[in-house]
Formats: structure tokens, C-alpha cells, sequence
């Protein structure tokens, strides 16, 4: 484990120095050319609910048109919170992560950046909303699932074996943690036969090519993606299951 958790953490520095290069107007442009991609994109299109994750300034997709345009589609949009975890064990993460819906795009316009510059739900809202992990409430929480959750990430590689599309992320989990308890409602609620689809959206810097720029190490509880649409349009895909 300490080996694969080195591995990563190598990635990581190489792509944080590759992406400390890029202007503002690229990753602008990069961002654009995503959001232009996903709003014709079938997996998005028909997706009722849909969690986008919400961009640091820098280093990563901006995501704000996307948001604005699942709103404006009638989507119910779900965005990243995280809380102290209630089930205090020490096998578990102390911090995780739920998804928490968006109002309206007053609501989403409302939110107050966090001290990485994103912007971020109210915790003292959070009974109030409807959430993945919520409930029973107002708003059905406990029946509630998604049909599509939009990832960040570090770093981005298909596997040359497999053509499994491979997802490093920061290093906290929040992501595999929140999938695995996603699927086990699935299975809860009968819902298994629908799995909620995950989709990478990354700059192109973000996606290793070739093995001379190294792979993604993946450990047990790594997720990997359904998809993977990268800033210069090209969406990366898995080979259909035979």
C-alpha cells in the first residue's frame, strides 16, 4: 500500500507542475469545449439527476456553464458535501462525502466559496435539502438516486490490458467511498439493474497518453469510469462488455 500511495503521489506532482504552466484563457477555452461536448452527450441528456462537482479556480475544468445548463434543463442537480462521518469506526474515513441538490440557479448563485475557492453548500441547509444519503424527509431522500455523476480528477490513463478508463484523484477517497455506498443503495432499493454512470471530465494535460508520461496506479477500491470527455472534445470510452 505504501508503494501504490508513492506511486500516486509521483502522478500527482507531475501533473500539478504540467498544469501550473497553463493560462487562465486555456483552461477557459478547455472548459468550454467540455461543456460544448456534454450538452449534446446521450448519457447526459437523458440523465434526470445528475451531481456535477463544483471547480477549484484553477487546474481542473470549470464546470459553472455546465451546472447552469442542467439547471436551466430542468435536471434536479446534486453537488459535492462534505461532513464529518456519524459512523465513528476505525476502519472507516473520518470525512465523507454526500450530494446535496441545488435548489435553483439563485440557490447555486447564493453559495459562498470555501477556502479553496469553491463554491460550497451551507452546512446549517443541509437538513433542508434533498441528498443521496438523507431521509426519510420531505423529499424522498432515502428513495433517492443518481443517474449520472460528473468526476474531477488529478490524472486520467486507459489501462493498455483492459481498456478500463483509470481515475487518480487527491487522495481522500471521497469519490470510490461515496460510489460504494451509491451502489449499495442500488442494490437496497432494487435499483442494481440502472447503475449510476461516472463520467470524468479533465483538461487534456490531465489525460497520460503515453507511457512515457507513466500510468494511474489503482488500488482495490479504485472506481473505474464509464467515460472520460477531455478538453479537446475527444470522449474516451471502455470497450462495450462482450
Amino acid at each position: 500500500m505504501a508503494s501504490l500511495n508513492a506511486a500516486k503521489q509521483q502522478i500527482r506532482s507531475a501533473i500539478k507542475n504540467k498544469l501550473g504552466a497553463l493560462s487562465h484563457e486555456a483552461v477557459k477555452s478547455q472548459s468550454s469545449v467540455v461543456f460544448s461536448t456534454l450538452r449534446n452527450f446521450k448519457p447526459y441528456v437523458e440523465a434526470k439527476r445528475v451531481s456535477v462537482f463544483l471547480s477549484m479556480p484553477t487546474g481542473e475544468i470549470q464546470t459553472d456553464g455546465i451546472v447552469r445548463h442542467a439547471l436551466e434543463s430542468g435536471k434536479e442537480v446534486f453537488i459535492p458535501y462534505l461532513h464529518k462521518n456519524p459512523l465513528a469506526t476505525p476502519n472507516l474515513p473520518a470525512r465523507v462525502m454526500d450530494m446535496v441538490r441545488l435548489r435553483d440557479l439563485h440557490d447555486y448563485e447564493s453559495l459562498k466559496p470555501d477556502r479553496w475557492g469553491i463554491p460550497s453548500i451551507d452546512p446549517a441547509t443541509v437538513h433542508e435539502r434533498q441528498r443521496v444519503f438523507g431521509g426519510p424527509d420531505a423529499h424522498h431522500s432515502d428513495q433517492t438516486l443518481l443517474d449520472l455523476i460528473l468526476m474531477p480528477g488529478v490524472a486520467f490513463d486507459i489501462d493498455p490490458e483492459t481498456g478500463a478508463i483509470r481515475r487518480l484523484g487527491h487522495g481522500k477517497g471521497f469519490y470510490d467511498y461515496f460510489i460504494n455506498r451509491h451502489n449499495q443503495k442500488s442494490v437496497e432499493l432494487g435499483k442494481q439493474e440502472t447503475p449510476v454512470l461516472l463520467y470524468g471530465l479533465a483538461l487534456s494535460e490531465q489525460f497520460l497518453s503515453s507511457p512515457s508520461e507513466g500510468s494511474v496506479p489503482v488500488g482495490p477500491f479504485d472506481q473505474p469510469l464509464d467515460g472520460l470527455i477531455l478538453g479537446n472534445g475527444e470522449i474516451k470510452s471502455p470497450p462495450a462488455p462482450k
